[in-house]
């Protein structure tokens, strides 16, 4: 092979470059935004006291209480959680609900069902955007995903999530990496909601997917009001500007 038949290395010295640069790129951005979330580490957290006035009633469906690990409570290191089971029709019918909060936005943004559930061995089978209609005229905007596990015995779940930054619903962490860009302040409070239906032999994936978009939508707005910022003064549940 001549000189000049020699293949050129430009192409890759190029590639190489761009590689370099988006890496750089994408590593600072990701520094930024985390520091950004992070900033106004002073401001007060979200008190456990103020989920108390949660009802274990909701529509038609009753819940109690379920006990969180521990070592699950402090890997999440948020302000404040709550977990529930409830259900309705004699307990024909029935989800897991889950509820987390704080005022450290990226300390919620990494404990998101795609990310958990594969952690620890399921595998994503279906992933659903949506976009469901609320009885006050709003509109709740949530993922709806579905997991499955083992070979012989699949175990499978359906898990809807959806978040709350500052009274706006959203269905993933965009808004908080939008608002993060805004600098301290931002992001005053965050909410995580995730609402799981386990498929059995008599429920399916498609009944499952039912019952948590059902609770859902049926509990959307009371998960809202306890974090509503009241002009007209302290409603109940409501959390003051001070405390967030």
């Amino acid at each position: 092979m001549t000189r000049s038949e020699k293949p050129s290395r430009k192409p890759i010295i190029a590639a190489t470059v761009v590689t370099s640069v988006l890496t750089l790129v994408f590593g600072l951005t990701y520094r930024v935004l985390a520091a950004r979330l992070g900033e106004d580490m002073a401001t007060p957290g979200i008190p456990q006291a103020a989920l108390d006035p949660l009802s274990l009633q909701i529509g038609d469906w009753t819940g109690q209480e379920v006990p969180i690990d521990e070592a699950i409570v402090r890997a999440t290191d948020t302000d404040a959680h709550l977990s529930r089971r409830y259900s309705r029709h004699n307990g024909m019918e029935s989800v897991s609900f889950y509820l987390a909060c704080g005022v450290k936005a990226r300390d919620l943004m990494p404990h998101r069902p795609e990310v958990c559930y594969t952690g620890n061995g399921w595998t994503l089978t279906d992933r659903r955007s949506v976009e469901l209609p609320l009885s006050d005229g709003r509109t709740l905007p949530c993922n709806v995903l579905q997991f499955s596990r083992g070979a012989l015995n699949t175990r499978m779940v359906v898990v809807l999530d959806y978040y709350i930054v500052d009274g706006q619903y959203c269905r993933d962490v965009s808004l908080l990496r939008s608002k993060a860009w805004r600098g301290s302040g931002a992001v005053r409070y965050v909410v995580q909601v995730q609402i799981t239906a386990a498929a059995t032999e008599t429920v399916t994936a498609d009944s499952a997917a039912k019952l948590v978009c059902g609770f859902g939508v049926d509990s959307a707005s009371t998960v809202a009001h306890l974090f509503e910022d009241d002009a007209k003064g302290p409603g109940p549940g409501s959390i003051p500007a001070a405390s967030r």
